[in-house]
């Protein structure tokens, strides 16, 4: 039986990902550029302002990993919805925004009140990806 759900969870996860599109990889990707330029950037702020320790790492490490986990889990979710129909795209995008709230709230939740973490460090690169799109958006127009 072990065997059995482990081969099936193998199949499923292999197809998931050999199915990503590339724009959404590539995008994804992008955003963690952007995350990983940003909280270098806060890391430095912390560390100028005295205020720098291993939780400011570990808690900025973390919140980086939810918040590109979620834009990548966005990416999948349109991928899907642009093979629906408009109505179901729409249930499916709605539920889809409602469970990564849900899953980010639980997370920074966690890495909040977790001691080793710092609280600010882990909801700050929350914002990240958001800086990141607006900046791509604003590079793109010239092009």
């Amino acid at each position: 039986m072990h065997r059995v759900c482990y081969t099936r969870w193998r199949e499923v996860n292999n197809g998931l990902f050999k199915k990503v599109d590339p724009t959404v990889l590539k995008e994804t990707l992008y955003i963690a550029l952007s995350v990983l330029i940003l909280s270098v950037l806060m890391q430095a702020v912390f560390l100028v302002i005295g205020r720098w320790d291993y939780s400011v790492l570990l808690g900025n490490l973390y919140g980086a990993a939810v918040a590109v986990g979620n834009f990548f889990l966005m990416g999948l979710t349109v991928q899907v919805c642009l093979t629906l129909d408009p109505d179901e795209a729409k249930k499916r995008m709605k539920l889809s925004q409602q469970g990564r709230m849900l899953m980010l709230l639980v997370l920074c939740v966690i890495g909040g009140v977790l001691p080793f973490m710092n609280t600010i460090a882990v909801l700050i690169p929350q914002l990240f990806p958001r800086i990141g799109v607006t900046i791509r958006g604003l590079t793109m127009k010239d092009q």
